[in-house]
């Protein structure tokens, strides 16, 4: 179970006692990404949360922040993402107190200082660089490119060189003073401790955090009549496809029957695709269907990589079953086993303290609002196989489909129609 709790300067803390556990772990997020930027200072949101580990008022140095957690044996890190950035401390119950006094010190008190943003700009630039060599990853970037374009939700969230090279110590403080705010910012703490002390803690900690009202991020304008293909050329050896249609966002209640649609088509290894891709025709080696959910978008692709040789069977194939599911929907048996996998992935999932805190926080910080555990998998027990088939039918339209690949030549792709 959790409680929800907002103090008097309208900060809001998720608490999830787990007692069975050593840790507690500590998410601070806050509700801005890649999507709230604007186009000379793409990428600011991820800069930040780099420069948040690069030194504090009261711990002036990278050396001095993390040699304090080192010492305490904590695992911290942070993320960003086109809706939230966010960084954590995990650490043995002990230790709370540290944790929370660092997370504040981080939140309300770095320096942004010349010289390190100077440093983290070249780290940056390499991240950049190496992302980009990873084909399996960038795959992700093109596609969401191919999708939404020249507007935020299309753009890297690690930004371009250009916009790196142009952010500055004095961008760094004005986002911060535009973004981050008690209204705009979800503490979540998961693990063994004493609910007073933490509320106490947060409360000492974080009593001087602004509390501004912030500007929501720009909607995102969808617009596709009919299938497009987005080639990228690159020295690679093999083709990276991604195949794939516009879907859902996280308000939307069909989300749930989304989800297993994308178990069953992608979602382990006796799913149908990785089934007949990889397992009866040997095409291709890695082969996974992902449903993606944000606030106001989302998307179902299928990503695989394969020779070129076998580019256009492969994408005949993937085709094929997003028609079959459409058509006939899935069998009560590959239902029955993709709901029990979900259910079992989401319970392990949830045996640590920072996938505890991660699993409310995300879910306060986008929806405002939390669905327990057990209240998610009774979503996920009620979907029924009409349910699926119709979600089918609605995102599996040719005026939907994308296919973007990775090419290390010119190579000729046919048409792609489900009719």
């Amino acid at each position: 179970m959790f409680k929800k709790v907002i103090l008097p300067n309208n900060l809001r803390l998720i608490l999830a006692p787990l007692k069975n556990t050593m840790s507690i772990s500590t998410y601070v997020l806050i509700r801005v990404g890649s999507k709230y930027e604007f186009p000379n200072q793409r990428g600011i949101s991820h800069f930040l949360e780099h420069m948040f580990f690069k030194g504090t008022k009261k711990r002036p140095s990278s050396y001095l922040l993390t040699k304090e957690l080192d010492q305490i044996g904590a695992i911290f890190n942070g993320f960003t993402s086109k809706d939230i950035t966010s960084y954590y401390i995990k650490a043995r119950k002990e230790h709370i107190n540290e944790a929370l006094d660092i997370l504040s010190d981080i939140y309300l008190n770095s320096l942004f200082n010349k010289e390190e943003v100077r440093r983290e700009r070249s780290v940056i630039l390499e991240e950049i660089k190496l992302y980009e060599d990873t084909p399996t990853s960038l795959i992700y970037d093109l596609f969401e490119r191919a999708l939404y374009g020249n507007q935020p939700a299309g753009w890297n969230i690690m930004g371009t060189k250009k916009s790196i090279l142009s952010i500055s110590d004095v961008d760094l403080r004005n986002f911060v003073k535009r973004f981050y705010s008690s209204q705009n910012t979800v503490i979540s703490v998961a693990g063994n401790f004493k609910e007073k002390e933490v509320i106490n803690l947060v409360k000492k900690y974080f009593s001087n955090i602004s509390n501004k009202s912030v500007r929501p991020n720009k909607k995102v304008v969808e617009r596709q009549v009919k299938p497009k293909k987005h080639f990228f050329k690159k020295d690679v050896k093999q083709v990276h496809l991604s195949l794939g249609v516009r879907g859902l966002n996280i308000f939307n209640k069909r989300r749930y029957a989304l989800n297993l649609l994308g178990t069953i088509l992608g979602g382990y290894m006796s799913s149908r695709l990785f089934q007949e891709i990889r397992e009866k025709r040997g095409l291709a080696y890695y082969v996974k269907t992902i449903v993606e959910e944000n606030p106001d978008t989302g998307y179902l692709t299928t990503n695989i990589g394969v020779d070129y040789q076998n580019i256009n069977k492969a994408v005949d194939i993937i085709l094929k079953e997003y028609k079959n599911i459409k058509i006939f929907g899935p069998n009560e048996s590959e239902l029955q086993m993709a709901k029990e996998n979900v259910k079992g992935k989401t319970s392990i999932g949830l045996e640590e303290s920072d996938e505890v805190a991660l699993f409310y926080g995300i879910q306060e910080i986008l929806e405002n609002q939390i669905l327990s555990p057990r209240e998610k998998i009774a979503m996920i027990k009620r979907v029924t196989k009409n349910e699926i088939q119709e979600v089918a039918n609605f995102i599996f339209q040719d005026k939907k489909l994308n296919l973007v690949a990775i090419l290390p030549k010119n190579i000729k792709i046919k048409g792609i129609a489900l009719k």
